[in-house]
């Protein structure tokens, strides 16, 4: 049998299909679009041609992500934090703390035994936290966002970024280029400031381990800023930008 998880989060779209076992069977990735949904069941489409299936072979697919309820192809829908539990859990079972930082949003998740979710906090509404906020920094220094690890290891003293809106912290970073700072010191405090974010959030509740998933996840740097930060190790999760698409193609074996 074969089972599906997709998850349209807020700057990608990712399908993941699996066996009964468990076993990834398939994988797929692109960037959402204003044609969300058909944009959707191509991707769906192309990932279970992969291995020579369509919709009908799939036994059951479950939809999480922001996106989820436009996902008309699903079976039914479960929402981003349990599946990226399931994930995590899956992956690492004695896991405390999820964090998820992604494209447009980021997610402090505390977990009991069995990868239960205790609690959580998400930073929705302020883009300097996220993704978004790394996306505009590389732009700004025109580079690859995948470059920017290898800059920030260079700096001498994180700049100060303050703002808490991405709008105006790009401003920012304007300014500071302007006054003469260095990149690698303003790629530094974007980090830093992300990173910070992520222990407000937290507080004194973050407990190891610690995994981390997400786009943000894959920035060369980024798990090490989040150690420094927090004062927890930190472990990177495997495929990061997959745990929720993950977590649900399990949850579709299991409700099945």
């Amino acid at each position: 049998m074969i089972f599906a998880g997709i998850d349209a989060g807020s700057r990608t779209i990712k399908v993941q299909l699996i066996d009964e076992h468990n076993h990834t069977l398939a994988t797929g990735i692109r960037d959402q679009g204003v044609k969300q949904q058909e944009l959707a069941a191509q991707l769906f489409e192309q990932t279970a041609a992969k291995i020579g299936v369509n919709r009908n072979d799939v036994t059951s697919v479950v939809a999480t992500g922001y996106g989820r309820d436009s996902m008309f192809f699903a079976d039914t829908t479960i929402t981003e934090i349990t599946c990226h539990a399931r994930g995590v859990f899956h992956q690492m079972p004695e896991a405390k703390t999820i964090i998820d930082i992604g494209g447009q949003d980021s997610k402090l998740i505390r977990l009991e035994e069995q990868g239960v979710v205790r609690d959580f906090m998400m930073n929705d509404r302020c883009a300097a936290g996220t993704g978004k906020f790394l996306e505009v920094t590389a732009r700004q220094l025109e580079m690859h966002i995948l470059d920017l690890g290898k800059f920030a290891e260079q700096a001498d003293k994180p700049a100060a970024i303050s703002s808490m809106c991405v709008v105006f912290a790009e401003t920012e970073i304007l300014g500071l280029l302007a006054s003469g700072e260095s990149r690698e010191n303003i790629i530094a405090g974007v980090q830093m400031s992300i990173a910070t974010r992520i222990a407000s959030m937290g507080g004194s509740q973050i407990a190891d381990p610690v995994i981390f998933t997400g786009g943000v996840a894959l920035i060369p740097g980024m798990a090490q800023v989040l150690e420094n930060t927090i004062g927890h190790p930190v472990v990177v999760a495997k495929d990061p930008q997959f745990t929720g698409a993950k977590g649900a193609s399990i949850l579709a074996a299991e409700l099945s």
